[in-house]
């Protein structure tokens, strides 16, 4: 029954189809299926045609890429020379590895590998991890700049097995004197992710390329910095290099030439010993600065791909604060040696040379008796320089009131800044009334003028104020210290002095040296060359006995300042020797031999090098030997470094540190509220007459 129904329906429902009807259907069809296809092909081929033909550029541009690889070649950074074209800052050619850990699958195997073939200590090896735990993105990290060849090949060998290792040869800096030209030249290291958001120079982030972290690598970065050079290698799918295909050459940075000469650098800095101390040498005839020594420092060598922790904890460790530039930045009491200085300040106010002051040991001010260092008996203007008699400075301080004597300390170049292109410079400071009533809202008290007329009190300076002073006092001239070299500074405005006066300040100096004063033991080796100069010892702290007397830390400081030849001066110098105690002890000797060498090198190296025996080595041996023993101690136990930020609060820690104390009462340090005091205070043109209402009243010292 069912299929019956089944076959009803169906014969109903069914039309009857004609072939021709069929063979239309199929045409339709076939139309459309082949229009399909023909647009399809049209399609493709007009897509061939445009790949083929408009974009044929770009796709080979593409193609090119995945076999050749294009990079930048660091430039040469451009040399830094002496005045005699002696290299102090050089490029040196190198093999290094640097590392990209972002490509890196697994970072500890890796660095395993690299210890292992590259022989690095436990200590290098964290310090290795500190720097990638400090890198962002691709940023590569250097692993070494100083590869053997060996070790080089080896490196290249495994290279497919060391995913994100980059070996290549290049140039690195390189201080041939290490620590003796630190502070100056400063150094040089991997750009920061800050330093490269503030240039967007690719440059920045090119392995192997090295930024001016300090000193005249940092002023003259775009002048040192050259254009980069570009190489195209073929390379295979894993990024090994087959060959090179062309190569573009590096520009070398532009040089600098600076007024320093860097055998004398070299000689005074390591003259200085194992003494925390700062030498300055100025040319007397141009203000060229011929020696800007601040020792001890760090090795500038071993900061170029960043410091590691062991050497980090040395330099920290170290009392004689090797990270603070002492030549620049350390301020100190200048003692005794501001007395020249102040004997052109009492002629200019009238006081006579053959004047004789009575010295019984002292001076009473008051109900309080200032003790001389001795009793000097009846001392005219020449005889107070040659024993340095303070009784003699008090008595006309007292007279003509010290604001007459600060002018004159300024206009020499006491508490000033110099147009120089270092690093900032410390002020210090020259008091005076105005000074005290704007810092303390204190009248100036006679004590007060007691105090600052022999260089201590509220008075502090820098190492090359003293020695610009001194230069100015042996020339007769208002020399401007300059740094590089064929580009003199023109002489300032002519002093009021007279030759006569400055005659008296010479024969004092001259007999500090070659009479019966301070100095006399420094007198110069040589028969036809004599030295003039002037002995300086800065109290640090009220003691019964001066001098050694205590720990270092509170034993006084040792100045000395001198020019050579006396007969027509050619060289000022100013030493001090932190914590050295008498001027004639530590600062004098030094100077000496500083001038010995100027004139006969040969017998100056003979000394030092025998010196250098006692001590240890030189000043790079005598690092590696603390270094080793640092090493011993502890370990990768040392603190983490913290990168450039880390360095810099250092050396503002070290500076504070440094800061002389305001005054002293009672044997108690009152600190200073500020690091600097004065800014730029401007030379006055002529020195104010005297007042006899400026004069202070007598009181207590403070």
């Amino acid at each position: 029954m069912w299929k019956r129904f089944r076959d009803r329906f169906s014969q109903r429902t069914q039309k009857h189809i004609t072939s021709g009807q069929l063979a239309n259907s199929f045409d339709r069809r076939a139309i459309v299926i082949g229009g399909l296809q023909a647009g399809v092909g049209v399609l493709l081929a007009t897509r061939m045609t445009w790949i083929a033909v408009a974009e044929n550029e770009h796709f080979k541009t593409l193609s090119e890429s995945n076999r050749v690889n294009l990079s930048l070649i660091p430039p040469r950074r451009g040399l830094i020379l002496d005045r005699n074209n002696q290299t102090i800052a050089a490029n040196q050619q190198y093999y290094r590895v640097d590392l990209i850990p972002e490509r890196v699958p697994n970072l500890q195997e890796t660095l395993g590998q690299l210890g292992q073939i590259l022989s690095l200590t436990p200590e290098k090896l964290q310090d290795l991890k500190d720097k990638i735990e400090e890198s962002q993105g691709f940023q590569p990290v250097e692993i070494s700049a100083r590869l053997e060849r060996s070790q080089f090949d080896a490196i290249n060998v495994r290279l497919p097995e060391l995913p994100g290792v980059l070996p290549q040869r290049g140039f690195t800096r390189l201080y041939p004197t290490g620590p003796s030209v630190a502070h100056l030249v400063g150094y040089v290291g991997p750009a920061t992710a800050d330093e490269y958001k503030k240039d967007r120079d690719p440059l920045l982030i090119t392995p192997g390329y090295k930024v001016g972290k300090d000193g005249l690598e940092k002023q003259f970065e775009q002048t040192l910095r050259g254009v980069p050079g570009a190489r195209r290698t073929e390379v295979t799918a894993n990024g090994r290099v087959v060959r090179d295909l062309e190569m573009r050459d590096d520009v070398q940075g532009n040089p600098i030439k600076l007024t320093i000469d860097g055998a004398l650098q070299d000689f005074a800095a390591r003259r200085i010993g194992l003494e925390s101390a700062a030498v300055v040498v100025i040319d007397c005839d141009t203000g060229g600065i011929l020696a800007l020594c601040s020792m001890p420092a760090f090795d500038p060598n071993s900061f170029i791909g960043g410091i590691g922790r062991v050497e980090w904890k040395m330099l920290n460790d170290d009392d004689h604060i090797p990270l603070l530039n002492k030549a620049l930045r350390g301020l100190y009491p200048p003692g005794s040696t501001m007395k020249p200085m102040a004997t052109l300040a009492l002629q200019l106010h009238g006081v006579d040379p053959e004047e004789r002051v009575s010295c019984p040991g002292g001076y009473r001010l008051g109900n309080r008796f200032f003790r001389c260092d001795a009793v000097h008996g009846s001392v005219n203007m020449r005889e107070s320089i040659e024993h340095s008699c303070n009784t003699y400075f008090w008595s006309m301080a007292h007279r003509v009131g010290y604001d007459a004597i600060a002018p004159v300390a300024k206009m020499l170049g006491l508490g000033q800044e110099f147009d120089l292109p270092i690093s900032s410079q410390r002020y210090g400071t020259i008091p005076d009334a105005a000074w005290k009533m704007r810092r303390y809202k204190q009248e100036w008290s006679a004590a007060d003028s007691l105090n600052a007329s022999i260089g201590q009190g509220y008075v502090s300076v820098s190492p090359l104020q003293l020695a610009v002073m001194t230069s100015r006092i042996a020339s007769g001239k208002n020399l401007q210290p300059s740094l590089i070299h064929g580009h003199p500074k023109p002489f300032g405005p002519a002093f009021p002095f007279t030759p006569e006066q400055l005659a008296v300040a010479h024969d004092g100096m001259f007999r500090v040296v070659n009479g019966s004063g301070t100095g006399v033991g420094s007198k110069l080796p040589f028969d036809n060359i004599q030295m003039a100069g002037k002995t300086g010892t800065a109290q640090v702290r009220a003691m019964v006995a001066r001098g050694h007397v205590g720990d270092w830390k509170s034993r006084d400081h040792s100045l000395f300042i001198a020019y050579a030849p006396t007969d027509r001066p050619k060289y000022a110098i100013s030493v001090v020797v932190e914590h050295g105690t008498f001027g004639a002890r530590a600062a004098a000797p030094i100077a000496k031999d500083v001038f010995t060498y100027l004139f006969d090198p040969a017998k100056a190296w003979a000394i030092l090098l025998e010196m250098e025996k006692g001590w240890g080595g030189t000043p790079s041996e005598r690092m590696s030997a603390k270094y080793r023993a640092y090493t011993a101690a502890y370990g990768t136990s040392a603190a983490k470094v913290g990168g450039d930020k880390a360095v810099e609060e250092a050396k503002d820690k070290a500076e504070k540190a440094a800061t002389p104390p305001d005054k002293i009462v009672n044997d108690v340090i009152v600190p200073r509220s500020e690091v600097d005091e004065t800014k730029g205070t401007p030379v006055p043109a002529t020195v104010p007459s005297p007042s006899p209402a400026a004069a202070p009243q007598a009181e207590a010292p403070q």
